[in-house]
């Protein structure tokens, strides 16, 4: 809830496990005062140490720049004496770079607010609560409202930021951040996600530093290498205690996370678009909304935190039907056959998967134009009727013959210089005019800010789904942004490109989803790049990684998890030696670490060995069994192989207790070891539970009686007498 105490001048945004406290001083300035486990008072403005240094009413006239680089605002602005990490710049069309920000008015109201061309958290008045909080700078007439979004049930505020013109000349935003936060350094360290192609989302954790410290992209998209997500959290903090900040931004362009500490041990976090390469012209009249910033308070731990950002995500930002539905089991034909197939061989797939249950068939890249290699085609969203020989429409009918469904993957936003698209419109690719444009994967971008582009690319992608029953579409994007030129806009409105192509990608599949309601939207980006909340409000899964191998896939999940629910990230079972890594796991641990995602198969089944074809219908079987569970159960880490460099093990827990799913990886065995035993929490701790190995040979691995009080701090007992990359599955059930 909501509350404005007007004789304190303080806010209260109370969650049920958390108090975010702002206090507005006698000259206007609005300063974060707390945030943290809740509170019972409403005058919390000493926590802003308001009158510290004789910073009474006087002094701050007097010592103006000091009172600044001291106080801690709730959006700090720059060129006036803070010269901590700013999140609003704005220059003036005489070029000064200052804004200051006064307090003018509240409106508290319930119920989440739309963001204009964005995606946004949604939810009833009964859900949350919003606090529209203005601020104006009387020199530029500009008008600044922070929006808050507040929620009933979940311990998470939801930040961003609308800049209006209300004067009469030209402004230019320079920076628009989303969200600033100031506590003091009690400690902390910080979590941020890094990796690569094929490694993305891996978990990096050190202490805060004096200085700078964070996360950024600048290619266009959230991007495989960082990620816009960080936590301060205790340096003692661990999976199931102590406290936690953990900071997320619904966004799929470039942005910027970081962690400022300062001379008075103060740490600042910052999260919003970056501003490297941003400008923003704002004409008189005209308004300006970030992109949402999601903060979530735990008292519990990382697991807590985590708790949070799924149960907002999948019940307040997902859209889709699917959210809370089990998610066909697919089998795509990319490792199968890559580029060589035909209509003959993708049914040869489907009929030997459908015999083993598997439920859709995906056609990836290579069906289109006269696209042999990556070289070619991009663009020409035509059937390449040698290879789908009848069409299009022939094949999804035999494919639904065999009871199955059929999918297709686009990579809509790109242009290959080998294609009659490019021949006929060279000017529809990003580039700098006189400059040769950097290739990647051999392929350009479309300038989709462009409504003629816009409307082409997206009747590419209607056409082909209006022609047959398709019911998924893999959205690809295979290469970042660069040579940023564009035809449409100019010179002082070429800092809006990057935004402008991130709201044209938003669009796109807003009409999409509109005209194809029942679609199962699949995002992608070269495997990971653009795994991003703000991506959730149109798919409700993203393919997590490229890197299919069981072990890799370990580190990239588990840092994936940390913020996302399992329900969205896209996991499959591939062959070995794997194609990414080389590296031979068994088809047992493959199939539970797929489990934990989506679930589908990546392979082709006609010639998988024997031995590991008779396994899949029972990985079916589990999956059906327990896709309810994985997908809306609470997600809780157990132990880390990335920091045990042992083993890994995680589970699903029922919202009631009753039930709970354990995967445990043994990743690294040794010789003569004791018996593990592995530790539940999160169950009742007076309920009685029966665990078995649900498969496994139950001569071997017998049913087990304990209460939640021993799961929790005794443990199950884990066989060692098996060699590396072993895995087991670990059934809980209240008796």
């Amino acid at each position: 809830m909501i509350s404005f105490n007007s004789k304190t001048n303080t806010f209260r945004l109370d969650t049920p496990g958390s108090t975010y406290a702002i206090f507005i001083n006698e000259r206007g300035y609005i300063g974060h005062a707390y945030y943290g486990s809740k509170i019972g008072d409403d005058d919390v403005s000493y926590l802003t140490r308001n009158k510290e240094y004789g910073f009474s009413d006087n002094a701050i006239f007097r010592e103006k720049g000091s009172f600044l680089d001291f106080f801690p605002q709730e959006l700090p602005t720059d060129g006036l004496g803070d010269y901590r990490e700013s999140a609003l710049a704005v220059c003036d069309a005489e070029g000064h770079n200052a804004i200051e920000l006064k307090y003018k008015s509240h409106k508290i109201s319930a119920g989440a607010q739309p963001l204009p061309g964005l995606p946004a958290v949604f939810g009833s008045a009964d859900e949350c609560s919003v606090l529209d909080l203005t601020a104006t700078d009387d020199i530029l007439d500009a008008e600044v409202t922070i929006i808050y979004t507040v929620f009933e049930k979940l311990d998470a505020i939801v930040r961003s930021v609308k800049i209006k013109n209300n004067g009469s000349k030209t402004l230019f935003l320079k920076k628009a951040l989303s969200l600033a936060l100031d506590i003091d350094d009690d400690g902390f360290d910080v979590i941020t996600l890094h990796g690569s192609w094929a490694r993305e989302r891996h978990i990096d954790r050190r202490p805060v530093h004096m200085g700078k410290q964070g996360v950024c992209s600048n290619r266009g998209e959230t991007s495989h290498q960082e990620h816009p997500f960080l936590a301060l959290l205790d340096h003692k903090a661990d999976w199931d205690s102590g406290r936690v900040y953990g900071i997320n931004f619904i966004y799929s362009g470039n942005f910027i996370a970081d962690v400022q500490k300062n001379q008075f041990n103060n740490v600042r976090a910052v999260m919003g678009i970056n501003p490297e390469n941003f400008s923003w012209k704002l004409e008189p009249g005209c308004d300006f909304y970030t992109p949402q910033a999601v903060l979530v308070y735990s008292d519990n731990g990382l697991n807590g935190m985590s708790h949070t950002f799924h149960d907002l995500y999948r019940e307040h930002l997902i859209r889709s039907p699917y959210k809370k539905s089990p998610r066909p089991i697919l089998i795509n034909n990319w490792e199968a056959t890559y580029f060589n197939f035909d209509t003959d061989k993708l049914i040869d797939i489907a009929r030997e998967a459908s015999k083993d249950g598997i439920e859709m068939l995906v056609m990836d890249d290579g069906w289109f134009g006269h696209r042999s290699f990556d070289d070619s085609s991009l663009g020409d969203w035509i059937v390449n009727e040698n290879k789908i020989k009848g069409g299009l429409k022939h094949l999804v009918d035999e494919v639904n013959k065999l009871g199955m469904k059929f999918g297709i993957w686009f990579e809509p936003e790109m242009i290959s210089p080998d294609s009659d698209l490019y021949r006929a419109h060279p000017d529809w690719a990003i580039q700098i005019p006189g400059r040769e444009p950097g290739m990647s994967r051999q392929q350009l971008v479309l300038d989709i800010t462009r409504k003629e582009v816009e409307d082409y690319t997206y009747e590419s992608v209607a056409k082909i789904l209006r022609s047959a029953n398709i019911e998924y579409v893999k959205w690809d994007m295979n290469r970042q942004l660069t040579d940023i030129g564009s035809v449409q806009l100019p010179a002082d409105q070429l800092g809006e490109f990057y935004h402008r192509y991130v709201l044209a990608v938003y669009r796109l599949q807003e009409r999409l989803i509109t005209e194809f309601p029942k679609l199962l939207l699949e995002n992608c980006s070269g495997g990971g790049a653009r795994f991003d909340p703000g991506m959730f409000f149109y798919s409700p899964q993203i393919w997590c990684s490229d890197d299919t191998d069981a072990i890799e896939r370990l580190a990239i999940q588990e840092g994936t998890a940390l913020v996302y629910p399992l329900s969205t990230m896209g996991a499959h079972v591939s062959v070995c030696p794997n194609h990414a890594c080389g590296r031979v796991t068994p088809f047992k641990t493959r199939g539970y670490v797929a489990l934990s995602g989506t679930f589908g198969y990546e392979l082709d089944i006609t010639k998988l060995p024997a031995e590991e074809r008779a396994m899949i219908p029972g990985q079916v079987a589990l999956y059906k069994k327990f896709s309810d569970l994985v997908r809306n159960g609470d997600y809780s880490r157990i132990a880390s192989y990335s920091e045990n460099n042992e083993y890994d093990c995680w589970a699903s827990i029922a919202k009631d207790k009753s039930k709970a799913l354990v995967t445990f990886v043994q990743v690294l065995n040794h010789p003569n070891y004791k018996t593990r035993f592995i530790k539940i929490a999160g169950l009742k701790p007076e309920a009685k539970y029966r665990v078995t190995w649900p498969d496994e040979d139950q001569t071997k691995f017998q049913p087990m009686e304990l209460s939640g009080l021993t799961l929790a701090k005794a443990g199950i007992p884990l066989r060692r007498d098996w060699g590396d990359f072993q895995a087991q599955l670990i059934y809980i059930e209240e008796c």
